[in-house]
């Protein structure tokens, strides 16, 4: 017999997934605990669990996996067949579908657009800033850049400079960081800068000083001066996603962590590994989240509200019916969203849903913040 731990394990599928399939009455497990709850699952249903999972893969719908898995064993597997079948004309039709409208949305981006006449870059800024509040700044959003060649607009950090603030902003679209300095000396109009990554790492290479930092874009070329060094290169030319739309989240329930205890709690506790079916991505350790009476942020098992596998509670009191749902999360995103937040006491602001982004926020500078995108934690 094998525990749910070990046929997650041998199946591919997570825990949570288990557990729902139980309760969809697709895969149960051979034996429960009555006085545990634990669930015991026999070995012969190993083979059906790993069908199961590549059923799950293939986004074949519920129904009709509760169909192949009731014919798999039988002799005639004419039903089975035609169910595969069909999945995957539905597969190539939604595929035939996607390309038109991709095909459509590419001739509107045409349209739009007029390389021929496109103007050259000519913005013109100056900055004068403090050097720390630069570096304070950089340090908070460096981590979210993009590293995807296919993407380079996000391979950079964006300078939003307005009024006397500027702001640094960036994404790799599975996290998004946001932070806000004091600038003198722009009296013109919105100005947005991209500035590579390695530009980024040079001009946070000079910030190490108390003195002020000359911040100057012209044309394509940016530059950093700091007491008598200089970074200079330039400026990607790609416009940034509109950030001011990603950030404009619901209310959601706010709760104050000790980063200390909590990084704690992400490195000892229980992760599950989710693999990632985008190209160029590789598996990753999630960590689950919740929260007692909103009050506390716990580590929990893979999703497993019925049972005691949650950790970060000091007192060990861990109510269910205080739990909040269950959210998750790239553990290593996570724990560097913490590093960049700069502050033993952080703000962990989950949204109305669990699909809501997590902010982890500073509760004395509510200009530098971060977002991560949840991860699905089952079908």
């Amino acid at each position: 017999m094998r525990s749910i731990g070990e046929m997650a394990r041998d199946s591919g599928l997570g825990v949570s997934a288990l557990r729902f399939y139980d309760r969809a009455g697709v895969l149960g497990p051979a034996w429960v605990d009555p006085a545990s709850g634990y669930r015991w699952y026999a070995p012969e249903q190993l083979d059906e669990a790993r069908l199961l999972a590549r059923l799950r893969r293939a986004g074949m719908p519920l129904a009709d996996i509760r169909l192949v898995l009731a014919g798999w064993s039988g002799e005639d597997t004419d039903l089975v067949r035609g169910l595969l079948q069909a999945h995957l004309r539905r597969l190539e039709r939604g595929l035939a579908e996607a390309r038109g409208e991709f095909s459509t949305l590419r001739e509107l981006l045409d349209h739009r657009e007029n390389p021929m006449t496109a103007s050259p870059l000519t913005g013109t800024v100056h900055l004068s800033l403090p050097a720390p509040a630069l570096a304070a700044a950089l340090d908070a959003v460096r981590f979210a850049a993009g590293r995807d060649p296919e993407l380079p607009m996000l391979g950079g950090v964006l300078f939003d400079i307005e009024g006397d603030a500027l702001r640094v902003v960036a994404t790799d679209r599975y996290r998004l960081a946001v932070a806000r300095t004091d600038a003198d000396g722009h009296g013109g109009s919105r100005e947005q800068v991209v500035v590579p990554a390695p530009l980024v790492d040079a001009m946070r290479a000079l910030l190490s000083g108390d003195e002020s930092a000359r911040f100057a874009v012209e044309g394509d070329r940016v530059t950093l001066e700091a007491g008598e060094r200089q970074a200079s290169g330039q400026r990607l030319a790609h416009d940034f996603p509109d950030y001011r739309r990603l950030v404009q989240l619901p209310p959601g329930r706010r709760v104050v962590v000790e980063v200390p205890a909590l990084r704690e709690a992400l490195e000892k506790g229980p992760v599950r590994v989710a693999e990632e079916r985008e190209p160029g991505r590789s598996a990753r350790d999630i960590s689950v989240l919740t929260t007692v009476d909103d009050k506390t942020v716990l580590v929990c098992g893979d999703g497993a509200p019925d049972e005691d596998t949650c950790t970060g509670n000091e007192d060990g009191d861990t109510d269910r019916d205080g739990l909040g749902y269950h959210v998750g999360v790239d553990r290593g995103f996570l724990l560097e969203a913490l590093a960049a937040g700069g502050r033993d006491r952080l703000v962990l602001e989950f949204g109305p849903a669990p699909t809501a982004p997590l902010a982890i926020r500073r509760a004395d500078d509510e200009s530098a913040f971060s977002l991560l995108m949840p991860v699905r934690l089952d079908d």
